[in-house]
């Protein structure tokens, strides 16, 4: 594991790297979640080069000093932690620093991290050959049932994203409970935040601004955020290609590794410098 230093927190990350010539792919997972859920893209880092990043405030990163949050991502009070713009910015600032430090041009995001990757697509000025898109959407809206227990009942709330076909199709139990363990681990507040900043999210009239070839990837059984958001980005962002995992949900690039990492490749090799 290494760490970048920026904006006075550091922020952890993983490379992979056997030998693979193709551009470096900066992965960047979603909601409660950590880097943990890329790592069985290490697989092809014979073929691109692979980062995968802790936003702050999850796993192995320093959190962002805030109402709520102290400085290592632990709930801390009633207060709440902020979110929309102010919370995207901060991660848009961990993914720009991972990638001049790993000279990443491709971004790749699940859910949230979506949602990051093109807001740093818009908003820094990052060189980029590519952006995938991955299980996320031009707006993030978060249901209210959700939005509640995220309040009120966490452990609610992960039985809710753990129903049939949100976060999972058929994954193996194990699987399941990897992905309860480190929500709980990643912790009520910071979660929260992170789906609250979702919801805020809303980029549907500037996708005609993104300038670079993207690939807008989900499973086919995926209800958090269904095949037609994917639908919706190919057809508004010019240069725009869309795949479908099949046999999984939300989390496709765990819960069906081959199948995504074939089409991160192909994307990849499209799009090589």
């Amino acid at each position: 594991m290494e760490r970048v230093t920026h904006d006075g927190r550091d922020t952890a990350y993983r490379v992979s790297d056997r030998g693979g010539d193709g551009p470096t792919v900066c992965l960047v997972h979603g909601s409660g979640g950590s880097k943990d859920v890329w790592k069985a893209q290490a697989r092809a880092s014979d073929r691109f080069p692979v980062v995968a990043l802790d936003l702050s405030g999850h796993g192995d990163s320093d959190g962002i000093d805030s109402d709520g949050i102290d400085s290592d991502g632990i709930d801390s009070g009633d207060a709440g932690a902020p979110a929309g713009p102010e919370t995207l910015d901060a991660y848009a600032d961990d993914v720009v620093a991972v990638a001049e430090a790993t000279g990443a041009t491709v971004l790749c995001g699940n859910s949230l991290g979506g949602a990051v990757a093109l807001w740093v697509a818009l908003e820094r000025d990052l060189a980029l050959d590519g952006l995938v898109l991955a299980g996320t959407g031009a707006k993030l809206a978060v249901d209210e049932p959700l939005r509640d227990a995220l309040a009120t009942d966490f452990d609610r709330a992960i039985d809710l994203l753990h129903e049939p076909d949100r976060l999972f199709h058929d994954a193996p139990p194990e699987y399941v409970e990897l992905s309860r363990a480190g929500m709980r681990a990643c912790g009520r507040a910071v979660t929260e935040c992170d789906f609250r900043t979702c919801h805020a999210f809303d980029v549907r009239d500037r996708l005609d601004e993104i300038g670079v070839p993207s690939l807008a990837v989900v499973g086919e059984h995926d209800s958090l955020t269904p095949v037609a958001y994917h639908e919706y980005l190919a057809d508004r962002i010019e240069n725009c290609e869309r795949a479908t995992v099949e046999g999984a949900a939300h989390l496709a690039m765990l819960e069906r590794p081959a199948a995504f990492n074939a089409a991160l490749a192909t994307f990849c090799s499209r799009v090589s410098p």
